[in-house]
């Protein structure tokens, strides 16, 4: 069977960026978001590079769609020894704009939808006593930003997920590890909000100002291949040049 590696939130930036590099580690890659299609666009440039994955489509915020994801992969492609959870969320809203119904659905994005991920993750895993559980975390899982009372709450709320995790699930042999990405990525829909917020004659970013996708993948790939008596619960990771 191969070994696998499932990617829940396998965007465009950090997810698919971490699947090429499992890919080339020798992994069978398995790539989840809402949009099949979209993940289908990284499982062929995966595949083009001589690596093998696999494309899903699925709601994290919906339990029961999680539960059947871990156990179709279980099933037909292999058991899994490494699972990340890296959906997004960034919103901002100032308090006073920011419904109730907006700070849910933050919340059960970026929070309830990393806990049943990292539930069903170890749920398969424990059997086999090892595995990987990966979260990506952000400076709001540190500190609260004006402007980022939903997303800074469910990204501090996916971190202490990852605490409580990681000590229940570390002794059993399961490494749970967060990942904080504390700057800017060099990623398309970073430069599209530059431009949208600087205009389109802003000057290009600083050279070392964005983090690299490789860089960051590597990051994940280095958690993960840590030996049992030096494993790192919290990673933080930002440019030279990041204010911190």
């Amino acid at each position: 069977m191969d070994k696998v590696a499932v990617i829940v939130g396998a965007g465009d930036a950090i997810g698919s960026a971490v699947g090429r590099r499992f890919a080339r580690g020798g992994y069978t890659v398995c790539l989840v978001r809402r949009s099949v299609e979209k993940a289908a666009l990284h499982v062929a440039a995966i595949e083009a590079a001589g690596g093998r994955a696999h494309a899903f489509g699925c709601d994290a915020r919906d339990e029961a769609a999680v539960v059947a994801l871990f156990e179709g992969i279980e099933r037909d492609i292999g058991p899994i020894e490494v699972c990340l959870f890296n959906a997004g969320a960034n919103t901002q809203a100032g308090a006073l704009e920011t419904t109730g119904r907006l700070f849910r659905q933050v919340w059960e994005l970026a929070c309830f939808a990393g806990f049943v991920t990292g539930r069903e993750a170890a749920r398969h895993m424990l059997s086999r006593g090892c595995g990987t559980i990966l979260f990506t975390g952000a400076t709001a899982s540190l500190r609260g930003g004006a402007g980022f009372a939903a997303f800074a709450s469910a990204k501090a709320g996916l971190r202490a997920v990852a605490q409580s995790l990681a000590r229940e699930f570390g002794p059993k042999g399961l490494h749970v590890a967060h990942l904080v990405i504390d700057g800017g990525v060099d990623s398309p829909a970073i430069h599209r909000r530059r431009v949208a917020r600087l205009g389109p004659d802003a000057p290009p970013p600083e050279p070392g100002s964005l983090m690299a996708l490789d860089t960051i993948a590597e990051a994940y790939w280095t958690l993960h291949a840590q030996p049992r008596d030096g494993w790192t619960f919290e990673m933080d990771i930002r440019p030279s040049v990041e204010p911190w």
